[in-house]
């Protein structure tokens, strides 16, 4: 039976008395463990430890990928890899895998939705492309479209380059892996509570104990409760909650045990954006022509005024109160380790995974026959179209076996990993009906510089159709590293995939735009990737580097079609990427500072273009090539002073196929900066005091084009900086405080397809926090 969807969200204040009670809650039980906590043998834990585990400051660098396909030190992986920490983002007060993501130069959300539908969760672009299917949790798949809360990751691994041989279908720039936190030997409790400027509520707890007489057993619960407001945006609201408990055992042996669960329920208004109205480069857009009425006030006359029009209030929200993002997320996984004796290691990981995501927001478009601009300009308004929707259900159930193993052939040393990988992942999306809060015809406009998010809108009532797509995996890999001499080795992989997608969409009714469909795509995918390293010293390496990655219709979207202009149609076979890439990496100080230098380039084929001799005929001849330069450092310069700073460049290209560049005479790819800097710094002053900052560093972004008249072509380059001072009380609590974009900086932080929308970047905003340690 149908139903009309209840409004979620009430007033933020009515949230915020329970979130900061929450808080206060959650503070309170950290409080209470003592601070003599006990080792397994019931020793007292010395504070030196604690101080280790539970306050990482000051220790960004990373010495090795978690995963056990990946055998080799840093400094000798033949990829460019980001390894963000925790330290690092902690000390940002960053919530969310996309604020962490700015500490990798030039991958970011760039991209606001096409026309007037908004993205939801990370939507993140990486060297020209959207990696947001492929992003991993311990090395598997993660297909949730909600956005990440990173109060459970010890840290982020950013893979640029093809990843195919590594996790199979993949983005051709890239993969992102989030590495959990996990029981250890030791007790401690540590949380955080942040208060800020612009409604900023956030809470956090680490509780770690040794089991006593369980043989190495370990218990370890991280929650979350967060109620924040967006500063600089009226009525947009994150609130989540999230409870992560995990248990090991065998800790002190060698047959390790991991069982790890994660809840995590969001429930927030989201952001569609506002008008491009009044930034450079904006002009009036073209009124309605041919069959199409424009509405009152459209007419070209009227449209023209729009040229000197100011901006619209950043702060504007054009969706009504009756707009939510809920998303609840269960996932279980179990995870054996078993040393069999000289390095070697097998590895059996299980996962059940799922997510329910509910998400509507009013929509609105300010094209021609959308704006109303009779009467003076406090009277104009824009059209409300329907709402962005996503009902969707998300699972996943893997069971992944890996051998790590070296072994002596002909007097060469040979280091392997291989393993074998075996998964269902299933997306389904129900349908609805929108129609306005009196049941019928459209809703209200919105005041264009004075909206009113009381004022009614579009809601929703379920229908019985739905779009079911499940992707059946079976695949097998093996790499190998052989060691030729002292200073010179070479490796190599090979992943084979079979794969099965099924996708069928039966809308409640189906028309020829959206006809009912039932249908498969099958077939093998090959990755593979071959480096050659040289070490002209213990503490540094050079190398070349070569891999191959694919991705089948349907791979990302969990959706297949029969029509020839679609790069989902089971007609076609799947996108190619290939990278080369060139690199140095530099250990200095004792190995505790990090320097890295690479020169890439991937191309892309198998793209999906018009016939330019026929243009109804769709051929998939299309090649795009994004190519360039990336530095890195990260460590210690001194004992007190840490670093973390990045540059890239990104030149991107169609280099066959139709010009998809918004500015006249480019081929650029969009949402996607030429260049980009990332910086972080801290020092330690001899009396205790950290203090620290950094600056984020973005070129122009070129939006897409598909016929839009008027709004600008491209987003002007940013520059932003961020600073930080910590002081501990003493040695259980420690204060903080964070004052984001500094000098109050205004810039487009994403931009949509169209480039009538955008989202105004973060204005300057406070935090300050209290961290406990016990």
């Amino acid at each position: 039976m149908s139903y009309i969807k209840s409004r979620k969200h009430p007033a933020a204040p009515r949230r915020h008395s329970t979130a900061a009670a929450t808080a206060a809650a959650l503070a309170a039980g950290i409080a209470m463990h003592p601070a003599s906590a006990q080792t397994a043998s019931g020793s007292t834990t010395s504070l030196p430890e604690i101080t280790v585990s539970g306050d990482a400051q000051n220790d960004y660098k990373a010495d090795a990928l978690s995963s056990p396909k990946f055998t080799e030190p840093l400094i000798d992986t033949t990829r460019t890899v980001t390894i963000i920490k925790e330290s690092l983002f902690k000390e940002q007060v960053a919530t969310t895998l996309t604020e962490a993501l700015r500490n990798t130069p030039g991958v970011g959300t760039f991209f606001l939705g096409e026309n007037g539908n908004t993205t939801t969760g990370d939507a993140v672009y990486m060297r020209g492309f959207d990696a947001s299917s492929s992003i991993f949790i311990d090395g598997v798949r993660d297909t949730s479209t909600a956005s990440r809360d990173v109060f459970n990751i010890e840290s982020i691994e950013v893979i640029k380059g093809p990843s195919g041989s590594d996790y199979g279908r993949t983005s051709p720039t890239g993969s992102i892996n989030l590495v959990t936190k996990q029981p250890r030997l030791e007790n401690f409790a540590a949380g955080t509570l942040s208060l800020g400027t612009q409604n900023q509520r956030r809470v956090t707890a680490d509780l770690n104990r040794v089991i006593e007489g369980g043989n190495g057993a370990a218990f370890r619960l991280n929650v979350i409760k967060q109620d924040s407001d967006v500063p600089g945006r009226d009525h947009v609201n994150n609130d989540r909650l999230g409870i992560a408990p995990s248990l090991a055992f065998g800790l002190n042996g060698n047959t390790r045990a991991f069982f790890n669960f994660i809840h995590t329920k969001q429930e927030s208004v989201p952001d569609g954006g506002v008008p491009t109205i009044g930034l450079p480069g904006y002009s009036a857009p073209a009124a309605a022509s041919g069959t199409t009425t424009p509405t009152p006030g459209a007419t070209q006359a009227l449209l023209n005024q729009l040229n000197g029009a100011p901006r619209v209030r950043s702060r504007n929200f054009y969706g009504t109160s009756g707009d939510y993002d809920d998303a609840t997320t269960n996932m279980l996984t179990a995870r054996v380790e078993h040393d069999l004796g000289n390095g070697n290691l097998l590895t059996n990981t299980t996962r059940y995974g799922r997510t329910d995501h509910d998400y509507m927001l009013n929509a609105f478009m300010p094209t021609g026959n959308n704006l109303n601009l009779a009467g003076p300009q406090s009277a104009w308004t824009v059209a409300r179209s329907l709402p962005t929707n996503v009902d969707q259900r998300n699972t996943i159930l893997t069971n992944q076996t890996n051998l790590r193993a070296t072994a002596m052939t002909g007097g060469l040393k040979h280091t392997i990993s291989t393993g074998l990988e075996l998964t269902r992942e299933e997306q389904i999306n129900y349908a609805f009906i929108a129609r306005n809060t009196g049941g019928a015809g459209t809703a209200p406009p919105a005041n264009l510089y004075n909206p009113d998010w009381n004022a009614p809108g579009y809601t929703r009532i379920k229908a019985p159709g739905q779009a079911t797509g499940t992707t059946k995996t079976a695949a097998i890999y093996a790499f190998d590293t052989i060691q030729i001499s002292e200073r010179f080795s070479v490796n190599g992989g090979l992943r084979y995939d079979r794969y099965k997608t099924e996708y069928a969409s039966n809308p409640f009714t189906a028309t020829a735009t959206a006809p009912a469909l039932d249908v498969s795509k099958s077939g093998n995918l090959f990755g593979w990737k071959l480096g050659a390293l040289y070490k002209p010293a213990d503490n540094g390496s050079m190398y070349a580097a070569y891999g191959v990655s694919q991705q089948p219709p349907g791979g990302a979207a969990f959706a297949l079609s029969t029509s020839a202009n679609n790069a989902n149609s089971t007609a076609y076979d799947p996108q190619k990427a290939k990278t080369a890439e060139v690199g140095t990496k530099w250990d200095f100080l004792d190995r505790q500072l990090g320097v890295a230098a690479a020169l890439y380039r991937t191309e892309i084929t198998n793209e999906i273009i018009a016939d330019p001799v026929s243009p109804t005929t769709y051929i998939q001849s299309g090649k795009k090539r994004v190519q360039g330069v990336e530095l890195s450092t990260v460590g210690q310069i001194t004992k007190a002073w840490a670093i973390n700073a990045g540059y890239t460049t990104m030149h991107t290209a169609v280099t066959n196929g139709p010009n998809v560049g918004a500015d006249p005479g480019s081929n650029a790819l969009n949402y996607t900066p030429k260049s980009a800097f990332t910086l972080w710094t801290t020092y330690k002053t001899p009396f205790g005091l950290t203090i620290g900052g950094g600056a984020r560093y973005n070129g122009k972004l070129q939006r897409g084009t598909d016929g839009a008249v008027g709004t600008p072509r491209y987003t002007d380059s940013y520059v932003v900086f961020d600073a930080m001072a910590l002081y501990p009380i003493n040695r259980n609590l420690s204060l903080q405080l964070n004052v984001y974009n500094l000098f109050d900086k205004d810039y487009v932080a994403n931009i949509n397809k169209s480039g009538y929308r955008y989202t105004p970047g973060v204005p300057r905003y406070a935090l300050l926090s209290a961290n406990f340690r016990f």
